[in-house]
């Protein structure tokens, strides 16, 4: 491929980096939206085909399953293909089968279009995390990463003001179709934006010199060879990144697939609780930007790598905390706010753990462990959504609170996964030999 220096004159995109962070940003929005419909209409869904807390968990499983598997397998792809040509390719495959839901006729279609919807959209973090591993410096990847991750809060955001209105208006299957087909338009933009660094057209000559600057000298150049899945998972690191996300994210997918239930369950209507739905979301997107923002400071007022995320790591697990304290209340606005306070606490902490793979590895390693930890963070999600759906119909069956006992639980797990991290996220011999990168 051609060079910078060998392409014709063009005029550079000024801050060119935070442009393609923009255009991730706006995959994460579709991303989420096109996820959140089934979440949002499962209340009526749930009626109108007869399912269960148990038969909706399975349909959620459904995506999870494939969500798991598909994120290592696409983090091993991206790094083989590159991340302009393998998200390409993801995005218009999840785009097609959210547009094909509107053909769905029952819980078997439901269950199989959710599975090809959950293998398309795992490649999302996977090529995000490489893609900014690619295109920022150490001291601007958090903020980055935080960047495109807090698209999926501001996708779980407004997608109530684009699922419901047509749900009402016109029904649960144009509610689907219509996520797919902005897939479609972002795809147009994402073929023009995005090249590697050495070979945009767009690039300033000192934007790729501030790009490629740490880089010089390192051993993570091209010819590294990458590392296997097996001298992966013998470094103590990569389970750290694996637990950091494992022990986060089944507590967001709590969110984003059960809140609506969560509510309808503790007595609260959607059409006047609808704030108790994109509030969360909203204090999660700010979430990211201050573990984004705090643990890029700390870095340029001296801190070390390690230190700034573990800071941001402590944060978030003390704050997921304050789910708890919802069981004791059935007011909107209390429930509201102690939600939003814990996924600005989550979103802290999910920012750090999505940036850890390119604080840690080299370049031809860091889809395939940011993969690896999507994949764990999937097992983890299917499990509790399993106990979710089982225990939430045996306590509604006999009158108990149904879902008490699993936010204490969404309160304490994170708090567990944030001492896993600080003890397991660390320099070591690897290190030191060069596998890994120096924090």
């Amino acid at each position: 491929m051609a060079s910078v220096a060998n392409r014709p004159a063009t005029r550079p995109l000024v801050g060119l980096r935070w442009w393609i962070a923009g255009i991730l940003f706006a995959s994460t929005i579709i991303n989420y939206i096109d996820r959140q419909t089934l979440s949002l209409l499962a209340p009526y869904l749930k009626l109108q085909y007869h399912w269960s807390n148990s038969d909706y968990a399975n349909l959620v499983i459904a995506f999870r399953v494939a969500y798991s598997v598909g994120q290592t397998l696409f983090g091993r792809l991206m790094d083989r293909l590159g991340t302009r040509r393998g998200l390409s390719l993801t995005v218009a495959g999840y785009s097609l089968v959210s547009i094909s839901t509107a053909l769905a006729k029952g819980f078997a279609s439901f269950c199989g279009l959710r599975f090809l919807l959950g293998a398309g959209e795992s490649a999302n973090w996977p090529a995000a995390t490489k893609a900014v591993s690619e295109w920022f410096p150490k001291q601007e990847r958090a903020l980055a990463t935080a960047f495109f991750d807090s698209g999926s809060s501001v996708g779980g955001a407004i997608a109530p003001f684009i699922v419901l209105p047509i749900y009402f208006r016109w029904g649960w299957r144009p509610a689907f179709m219509v996520p797919g087909l902005l897939g479609f338009l972002w795809l147009t933009a994402w073929q023009l934006m995005y090249h590697d660094p050495k070979d945009h057209p767009r690039i300033s000559r000192d934007e790729l010199q501030l790009i490629t600057r740490e880089q010089t000298g390192q051993p993570e150049s091209s010819g590294r060879t990458p590392l296997g899945w097996r001298q992966l998972l013998r470094l103590p690191q990569t389970w750290g990144t694996i637990i950091a996300r494992s022990f986060t994210d089944p507590v967001w997918f709590f969110v984003t697939d059960w809140f609506p239930i969560y509510l309808v369950a503790k007595g609260i209507e959607l059409r006047s609780g609808l704030i108790a739905v994109w509030i969360p979301f909203l204090a999660a997107d700010l979430g990211n930007f201050f573990g984004g923002g705090i643990s890029g400071y700390l870095i340029q007022r001296g801190w070390s790598i390690a230190a700034a995320r573990k800071a941001l790591v402590v944060f978030g697990g003390v704050g997921v905390t304050l789910l708890i304290p919802t069981i004791f209340t059935t007011d909107l606005y209390t429930i509201t706010a102690l939600f939003a306070l814990a996924t600005f606490a989550y979103a802290s902490f999910s920012t750090i753990a999505n940036v850890l793979p390119s604080d840690l590895f080299h370049a031809g390693s860091v889809a395939s462990v940011s993969g690896l930890s999507g994949t764990g963070a999937g097992i983890g999600t299917i499990i509790a959504f399993k106990l979710i759906g089982h225990f939430s119909d045996l306590r509604h069956a006999t009158g108990a609170h149904t879902f008490d006992p699993i936010v204490m639980v969404a309160g304490l797990v994170p708090f567990a996964g944030m001492i896993l991290v600080l003890l397991l996220v660390r320099n070591t011999r690897a290190t030191q030999a060069g596998l890994l990168r120096r924090i």
